[in-house]
């Protein structure tokens, strides 16, 4: 037994469709750091500061600029915590390392204006995630002994969960 559909209900279908494929240009498929990615990324910034007896408190945004995941140790000031979501924001946000936003911003008076910017941190720690040539999230650190240790505790979790991806540092 064969059953038609009404012609009008295959008119609305075909134009439906044609709408769905006619938003494509207007919308794009983004890489974004998963709370899996972020969690990973904390757990291996902890061990890699941990194992040089460090401290800290670490953050991960998503490509949003989001706050994914956030992890302190005991012990760690609070303005750390705000300093490393700060740091990973500033990190995403500028797709720059934040030790290097910093040493430019010292070097030119045009960049140290970043400081004014709300939420942007020029502070080393900060370093964006980059995944296959494309901005994923972000992961910043603070707390654990100044900004080379802050930015060495990111690049090894980093480097630990995302080995085949080369960063900018």
């Amino acid at each position: 037994m064969h059953h038609h559909l009404p012609s009008s209900l295959l008119i609305a279908l075909s134009l439906a469709c044609g709408q769905a494929s006619a938003a494509g240009p207007f919308t794009a498929l983004h890489r974004d750091l998963s709370l899996d990615g972020a969690s990973r990324l904390l757990d291996a910034a902890m061990a890699a500061c941990h194992a040089d007896g460090r401290l800290l408190a670490a953050a991960v945004v998503d490509r949003g600029g989001n706050l994914v995941a956030l992890r302190r140790d005991d012990g760690v000031g609070p303005h750390n915590t705000a300093a490393a979501q700060r740091k990973a924001y500033t990190a995403l946000s500028t797709r720059t390392a934040t030790r290097l936003l910093a040493a430019n911003a010292r070097a030119s008076a045009e960049s140290a204006n970043l400081n004014t910017v709300d939420n942007l941190l020029l502070l080393g720690g900060g370093v964006p995630l980059v995944v296959d040539g494309e901005l994923a999230g972000a992961i910043g650190i603070a707390g654990a002994g100044g900004p080379a240790m802050d930015e060495a505790c990111a690049m090894a979790a980093i480097d630990s969960v995302f080995p085949n991806t080369p960063q900018r540092r």
